[in-house]
């Protein structure tokens, strides 16, 4: 029993300090929006700082303490000066690799400076003995202790009674409502980066005499902090502190009692940041700003000339090479690998993975014991590592059913973390008998000896031609029916469910072909020598790996064989050694300057410039082989949109159509049963019931919050805060999720029309036609599917005046096209009900005559039933059989036009200050 509240209590000094972390993480979120990645290696820098004055110049403790604190302060407030508000309106993706390169950036200058080894450093604090309850503690912890009640309780009573922390607080919730009251964002999210830097660097000083001091040491004290940050969801300081302290105390008692299962203690802070997630959903309040743009995407189109010749131009600088060389390109080619395999979930799913070195460490374990346990030959034990971690990539990929951005960057990175100190830490899963790893020999390959000892050439040859297999695989999927739903689920997660899309099956079969890459990354990597070292797969290095893959472009192909040129070990740092002797130790920091550089510059990276000048260079090299293949050149441009350099040639979507013929849609009937949307108190809708027949136009209008869209997310499914019925035909879909609702022929429309941005107009199409079979996902991978946009919806097309825009990005489109082709896109689902919601907003008036025109043609000639949610009084009534009022949720009158027209109760509660000719029947 003393033991467990010995190590109790000296669990609560450990928790103290995770809270005193966790604060500064919530100090600087708060401020700025911004997670903070970088701030273990912030509060490192301030520890680095007071010890190099203590030790190395002489000067006092607590002077020195206040330089280190100092120095973290002016850390974090360059960090919003130079790299944060520069990227104030780039993507939350480029926020949040921001953080990640200035925590590559202190930890290369640290390693560079002072080595990884540990550094014990003597604590200051009063370290005598006291006994609590019959058990023996040290002093320092009770200090520790309260050192963090004080600061816990100065910054509750900062943010809730001070001026400063209400306009914080307004930043928060509104910045453009708190620039209207006279605050400053820029200077209160500086203030918040220098306030929070300096809890880091404070939490670094007190925290080495406790677990030593090294640059791995502090930055990875990040995961407590965030998993206490996140307890307190990121806005209690008290419930920040106690959550720190929860996580010290069970680690502690961990340490003691669970000390037989190697990492278990370490894995606490992942355990509670999985638990707080998974059970939240979306955790953060995430900010951004409507003018956010995400990195731009390849086309994945591969010219064969091209790729040939650099196949066999890697291939004789292979042969060409010597022992090193060998070894330098094989390094290359294997981090190109772990960047294609981000590519693939980041760039074209939208979802923040940092795990992508856990999952190629796992890829090695698998292979490795099959090679070493059961026999197994290299090509059959590389494909049980290949496919052996497509199930524990789809486990990574649960957690991005419920969450997304950087809520999922922080459980993948613990995830990945507590993988490495579970599995590959541990000696008993990890080593064989006399072996530094898990020995698998010399390998051969058909019969072939490729051993990367004897023959590095020969491997680096097998790896290159691996990565060529998968970047092959990863362009495939790009072009196909497969890849066009990824990026639709990256673009925006409601619209693609609005349009049938499985968002969950999306994000699984993204996370499982990531990991079945990395894992490929993995086994190479292990195998290029005699026995499986796992020293290799540290799951911080994946902060790494995305930020070379920002650097290369996370939407191109052509970027990983580039953007792994900036580690260390690679081709890049051998010629940087060639150039200035000694280069290559700096390769770390290079890459993470340069990374800020790419951010700051030009977040699209490096792929997309090498794919326009690829480009630019075959329209010329066609333009000068006659006016035919100039035009075909043209042809290609135009068809990229948003493209790897302009890299794809537009499908063919124009066979004749039809004149006037139209498609009809399957007519079933939309019955809608005493339909009620509760938000806590507020009852948003109440007891609404309404049918729509085929061929008929039903107007649901209303005053501003009467319910008309909490209605329409209902009936779609967009709202769990439902009850009710909603039949299609004979057919109960109340309890349907969205997107097989829109599968079964409910399709909508969005008030703020949520297009795919990064697509062109013809792919926001073929996002919403696309039907795949079963056997697509798989298909994909080796023949991506291409075919003419069906006939309904070329109809469609012709209809919305659509033609002359199939080729452009959605964002070159005027106002009035993005309109046509929100509803276009509803219509190509091939819907029997079609919800519209506000078509008409913002449209002039000879648009919104022409809207009526076409919604009325989608009812008689289309056969559909539609839902028409309108402010224009005149075109609902112009255009709909039957309209259906709203006043605070409850359904006043449903009528003819004429008989709305003349309801008392409709004019009193709606149409009352309107002018009379405009109520008269």
């Amino acid at each position: 029993m003393d033991d467990i509240l010995r190590f109790a209590l000296l669990g609560l000094g450990l928790g103290a300090l995770y809270a005193l972390t966790a604060h500064g993480i919530v100090l600087v979120y708060r401020g700025s929006g911004v997670l903070n990645f970088a701030h273990g290696a912030i509060g490192m820098a301030g520890a680095y700082v007071q010890w190099e004055l203590a030790v190395n110049h002489g000067v006092p403790y607590w002077p020195a303490v206040a330089c280190g604190v100092l120095g973290s302060t002016v850390l974090g407030v360059l960090t919003h000066l130079l790299v944060i508000r520069p990227l104030r309106r780039a993507s939350s993706l480029a926020r949040l690799v921001g953080t990640l390169a200035v925590f590559i950036v202190l930890t290369a200058v640290a390693v560079k400076r002072y080595g990884d080894s540990v550094q014990l450093v003597p604590a200051k604090l009063p370290s005598g003995l006291v006994e609590i309850a019959g058990a023996t503690v040290s002093e320092d912890r009770i200090w520790l202790l309260g050192i963090a009640v004080v600061v816990t309780a100065a910054l509750h009573a900062l943010y809730k009674r001070t001026l400063f922390g209400l306009g914080t607080t307004a930043v928060a919730e509104n910045q453009g409502a708190a620039a209207s009251l006279g605050w400053s964002a820029d200077l209160i999210a500086a203030a918040n980066w220098g306030l929070g830097s300096a809890l880091a660097g404070l939490t670094g000083i007190l925290i080495v005499p406790v677990i030593g001091l090294s640059v791995t040491g502090l930055t990875t004290l990040l995961l407590s902090a965030l998993a206490a940050a996140l307890v307190g969801r990121f806005s209690s300081f008290p419930v920040t502190l106690a959550g720190g302290l929860v996580i010290g105390v069970v680690q502690s008692e961990l340490t003691r009692f669970g000390s037989d299962v190697t990492g278990l203690a370490a894995s606490v802070p992942f355990l509670v940041i999985a638990l707080m997630l998974v059970a939240r959903g979306r955790a953060l309040p995430l900010r951004g700003t409507f003018l956010e743009r995400l990195p731009a995407l390849g086309t994945g189109r591969v010219r064969p000339v091209p790729l040939a010749l650099a196949v066999a131009t890697g291939l004789l600088l292979i042969a060409l090479s010597s022992p090193l060389w060998a070894d330098a390109i094989t390094n290359t080619l294997v981090l190109s690998l772990i960047i294609l395999s981000i590519i693939v979930v980041t760039g074209y799913a939208g979802q923040v993975s940092l795990a992508a070195y856990a999952l190629a460490g796992t890829g090695a374990f698998i292979a490795g014991h099959a090679a070493a346990d059961w026999g197994w030959p290299f090509e059959l034990a590389l494909l049980a590592g290949v496919l052996g971690t497509v199930p524990i990539g789809l486990l990574f990929a649960l957690p991005a059913v419920r969450t997304r951005g950087v809520n999922l960057a922080i459980i993948t990175l613990g995830l990945g973390t507590t993988l490495e100190t579970m599995v590959f830490q541990n000696t008993d899963l990890s080593t064989t008998p006399g072996s530094d790893g898990i020995a698998v020999g010399k390998q051969t390959l058909f019969g072939i000896d490729i051993s990367g000892v004897d023959h590095p050439q020969r491997y680096a040859a097998v790896v290159l031609a691996m990565l060529v297999a998968a970047t092959l695989v990863v362009a495939n999927v790009r072009r196909s029916r497969t890849g066009r739903r990824l990026i639709a689920v990256r673009a925006n997660e409601r619209a693609a469910a609005a349009l049938g899309i499985d968002v969950r099956a999306a994000k699984l079969y993204a996370f499982g072909l990531s990991a079945a890459i990395a894992a490929l990354a993995g086994v190479l990597t292990g195998f290029r020598s005699t026995s499986v070292v796992f020293a290799d797969f540290a799951s911080f290095e994946s902060i790494t790996a995305l930020g070379l893959a920002v650097i290369g472009g996370v939407g191109f192909l052509v970027g990983p064989l580039f953007a792994a040129t900036f580690a260390a070990g690679t081709v890049g740092a051998r010629f940087g050694d060639l150039v200035l002797p000694g280069l290559s130790e700096w390769m770390p920091l290079i890459g993470g300057i340069i990374l800020v550089l790419t951010l700051v510059g030009n977040q699209d990276g490096i792929g997309r410039e090498l794919g326009k000048q690829a480009a630019g260079a075959e329209r010329r090299l066609l333009s000068k082989r006659g006016p035919k293949h100039a035009g075909a050149a043209q042809d290609t441009a135009a068809g990229a949109g948003m493209a790897e350099g302009d890299e794809s040639a537009a499908p063919d979507v124009r066979p004749a159509a039809p004149s006037r013929a139209t498609h009809r849609a399957p007519g079933l009937p939309l019955r809608v049963r005493d339909l009620t949307v509760r938000y806590g108190g507020v009852v948003a809708v109440d007891g609404l019931s309404f049918d729509i027949e085929p061929g008929r136009v039903v107007g649901l209008i209303g005053p501003n919050g009467a319910g008309k869209t909490s209605a329409i997310d209902a009936v779609t499914g967009f709202t769990r805060a439902a009850s009710g019925s909603v039949r299609l035909g004979d057919r109960d879909v109340t309890r349907l999720p969205v997107h097989r609702r829109a599968g079964s022929g409910l399709s909508r429309s969005f008030q703020s029309l949520e297009l795919f941005e990064d697509m062109s107009v013809l792919d926001n199409l073929y996002a919403a036609c696309d039907r795949p079979g079963p056997w697509t996902y798989l298909m994909d991978l080796v023949r991506p599917g291409s075919r003419p946009l069906p006939a309904h919806v070329l109809v469609a097309v012709r209809e919305f005046g659509l033609e002359s825009a199939l080729d452009r990005p959605v964002g070159d489109l005027s106002y009035g096209e993005r309109r046509l082709l929100a509803i276009a896109r509803a219509v190509a689902t091939s819907p029997s009900v079609l919800l519209l919601d506000e078509p008409a907003a913002g449209l002039s008036d000879d648009e919104s005559r022409e809207l009526a025109h076409l919604v009325r043609r989608l009812a008689e000639d289309w056969g559909m039933g539609v839902l028409l949610v309108e402010h224009d009084v005149d075109m609902v009534m112009s255009v709909c059989d039957e309209v259906v009022v709203l006043d605070f949720g409850r359904r006043i009158c449903v009528g003819t036009p004429e008989e709305v027209r003349g309801d008392p109760a409709v004019r009193a509660a709606y149409l009352g200050d309107l002018a009379p000719e405009e109520v008269a029947p």
